[in-house]
């Protein structure tokens, strides 16, 4: 028998929801199956108090008003009294840390590039600026911007770079080199300050509640189009600055994965007046780098971050013709590229075959010179550098307004006679300098505390010294540099359940579970951060405790490492050695080595471990 036409529609639908509620009962399964993740101090606290509220408060409307008031409680206690919800926590994190197998991220395939980094959206805001508006744009350091060209992301130019931008290194691997990113390379590109004091977007809650209501700020974000209509309005006051700033940050330079503007950022924009004190380059780098390891995996869809920042030094620092069709370099170099010059090179670039055809130019052009981007003084010819607007390189137009001979950094500039300094839109900068023997330059950890000012000659000796020297964070995937205090700071606020507290000269029961390669220490009284490290050989484990510190670091801690299996007991006793991170590999310092017979059934290894503190080691 021939099946009707409406037999064989009936059939298709019942095969289409078959597979439908397969598919949710695998969903379902898969979900069942995951351990969830233990809870954090405030929710150990709010179940407790919300349980307690609604017995003694049985005329409350349900559980939003129970909720609420449990968040007032939580923000009024110490930390002495949320000590007993936070330790209950760490408990509960260690257990899921040791039980649950590490959950492996499954690499992103995209082809398309989604991303809410959107010049063009600026540029149509930047047109209507009134002049008024555009000299308060200027009061903050932002000048550059109103020279945005640009439209659009060429996308495709975009993923090439990202697939070859090393997070961990900050740097581009491109045409066989790597070149890194600085803050001082966002200057150049970007025209924005790279000195200054940190952009800092964290803070209580209390100090934004007036903004965050003022903006309707929800946890989602602030509404574009809300900045957008605020920016219609012809006043250059406050109001206006800290309504650019957050729309320029939420569309071009720090734009998140989501479609509105995070409602962090009004942390550093209370005060309005010293918004063009802060170091906005290492912002701008920092939120890139963060963004685009958050991509990298898989946490988000979206790419955030400034990729025009990417895309513009990619055309400044390789070069498609030849040599001496290289032009001068224009900084910042964002007013040089419109939508024509950037059609004219991606051109090149097919004619030549693709990115990463031409040859790297970024030294020749002061770009990717490392962390502060300063020439060698061995190279004797003079930097050519042109300013289109003098208020976004303040500190070079102050440095030439002095009498006499001017100095920068220690060493003499000359300038041609005819130079005008002008900060009037429009009015360029032109201008040769000459730095003679010897320059004089911050410690390239200037930006981690370092105060000090060396002979270019000597910086390298300074630096193989310099106890400023920044730490990697030890947890991995982490992205986190900075000096040792810094790093004590952020690994006790951002990973306080990732390791170990302990306390100076008392001895310390630890566990290394079978796939774990080390555990990280913090000493309660100073915060310093220790590794416990475990290698494996084919008798057994080498264990051993370094200080994660600067290698040039002269302090050293006295420490005990103990393993016993019955009646039998090894120890070493030695001195820890500096690392700025990670250890790899096996380092050339004195290790326990443990063999597999002392290893209990689970795979685990059971050690003691004894740090002494070194001032105390001193009276002694």
């Amino acid at each position: 028998m021939v099946p009707s036409e409406e037999d064989i529609v009936v059939g298709k639908r019942k095969e289409q929801e078959h597979s439908e509620s397969e598919r949710s009962r695998k969903k379902k399964k898969k979900k069942q199956e995951a351990a969830p993740r233990p809870a954090c101090s405030w929710v150990h606290f709010s179940r407790e108090f919300i349980k307690e509220y609604t017995a003694s408060h049985p005329e409350s409307s349900g559980l939003k008003v129970a909720t609420k008031a449990a968040s007032d409680a939580w923000k009024l206690m110490s930390p002495d009294e949320k000590a007993k919800y936070t330790s209950r926590a760490r408990e509960v994190w260690d257990k899921y840390l040791s039980t649950t197998p590490a959950r492996v991220v499954k690499p992103r395939r995209q082809t398309k590039l989604v991303t809410r980094c959107s010049p063009g959206r600026l540029l149509n805001v930047l047109q209507r600026l009134t002049p008024d508006q555009k000299a308060a744009v200027k009061s903050m350091g932002f000048g550059s911007i109103l020279n945005l060209r640009c439209r659009t992301l060429r996308r495709s130019l975009c993923l090439w770079l990202l697939e070859r931008f090393n997070t961990v290194r900050r740097s581009l691997e491109i045409c066989g080199e790597r070149i890194p990113l600085t803050p001082q390379d966002v200057e150049l590109v970007m025209g924005l300050a790279s000195s200054g004091k940190d952009v800092v977007n964290s803070g209580p809650d209390d100090v934004i509640t007036e903004l965050r209501k003022k903006y309707n700020a929800t946890n989602r974000g602030i509404s574009v189009r809300l900045l957008e209509e605020r920016l219609a309005v012809p006043e250059a006051g406050e109001d206006f600055k800290r309504s650019f700033l957050l729309y320029v940050l939420g569309t071009l330079l720090c734009p998140t994965a989501r479609l509105d503007v995070s409602p962090s950022f009004l942390h550093f924009l209370t005060n309005m007046d010293v918004v063009h004190q802060y170091n906005w380059g290492k912002f701008l780098l920092d939120r890139l780098v963060r963004e685009v390891a958050r991509y990298r995996q898989g946490k988000q869809r979206a790419v955030g971050g400034c990729l025009l920042f990417l895309q513009l030094f990619y055309y400044e620092s390789v070069a498609v013709g030849e040599p001496s069709e290289l032009a001068p370099a224009v900084f910042p170099c964002l007013s040089s590229w419109g939508e024509e010059e950037i059609s004219e090179r991606e051109k090149q670039e097919r004619e030549l075959g693709g990115y990463g055809s031409g040859e790297v130019v970024c030294k020749e052009r002061g770009l990717g010179m490392g962390p502060l981007g300063y020439r060698n003084p061995a190279d004797s010819n003079p930097l050519l550098i042109r300013l289109s607007g003098a208020e976004y390189f303040p500190q070079l137009e102050q440095d030439l307004h002095q009498g006499g001979e001017d100095q920068l950094d220690g060493g003499i500039i000359t300038a041609e006679e005819d130079i005008l300094i002008s900060g009037n839109e429009g009015c360029a900068v032109s201008m040769d300098i000459e730095i003679t023997d010897p320059v004089r330059a911050p410690c390239r950890n200037a930006q981690y505390g370092c105060t000090e000012i060396v002979d270019c000659t000597k910086r390298k000796e300074h630096e193989e010294i310099c106890i400023w020297a920044p730490c990697a964070c030890p947890i991995r995937k982490c992205l986190f540099f900075g000096s040792s205090k810094q790093l004590s700071e952020h690994f006790s606020s951002k990973h306080w359940d990732s390791g170990r507290r302990f306390e100076y000269n008392s001895p310390l029961p630890v566990t290394l579970n079978k796939n774990e390669s080390c555990l990280v220490l913090q000493a309660e009284k100073d915060g310093i951060l220790f590794l416990l490290n475990k290698g494996t050989e084919s008798i057994g484990h080498t264990v051993m405790i370094t200080c994660i510190s600067p290698s040039s670091s002269k302090e050293q801690f006295l420490y005990d490492l103990v393993s016993e299996r019955g009646d039998s007991c090894l120890r070493l006793k030695s001195y820890t050695n500096n690392y700025p991170g990670r250890v790899e590999g096996s380092p050339p310092v004195d290790f326990l080595l443990v063999p597999y017979g002392f290893i209990n059934s689970t795979g685990s290894l059971d050690l003691e471990v004894c740090i002494w503190n070194s001032t105390d080691l001193g009276a002694d």
